[in-house]
């Protein structure tokens, strides 16, 4: 990841409008900033949230509140807890996905 050139930038997240993104079950909620090829976003699951895909993309994944469970296509599987990251590259290891049967909040940076 690049961060392309960019003044100081605040962000207030609460007044940034939420898209709806269904999941295979459960819906995702982002609040997304995006320049050039970075996105930052603070993402809400709800309780039994699976995504509908596989994803290759890297990402900084921090869990802010609830319980996010990242499962990787090799069968590797990850509990993530509020105060937990992780890392990965585009394309870094197997494709991974996010489900949750709490609900999560996350901040990702990608």
């Amino acid at each position: 990841m690049k961060i392309p050139a960019l003044p100081f930038t605040v962000i207030d997240w609460s007044s940034v409008a939420p898209t709806e993104h269904a999941g295979e079950t459960g819906t995702a909620f982002w609040r997304s900033f995006q320049i050039g090829d970075l996105r930052i976003r603070q993402v809400e699951y709800t309780p039994g949230y699976l995504a509908d895909h596989w994803c290759d993309r890297g990402h900084v994944l921090y869990v802010l509140e609830g319980e996010l469970e990242t499962e990787l296509k090799d069968g590797r599987r990850f509990l993530m807890k509020p105060g937990m990251s992780y890392q990965v590259s585009d394309f870094g290891d197997a494709a991974h996905r996010s489900s949750t049967r709490t609900g999560a909040k996350l901040f990702i940076v990608d």
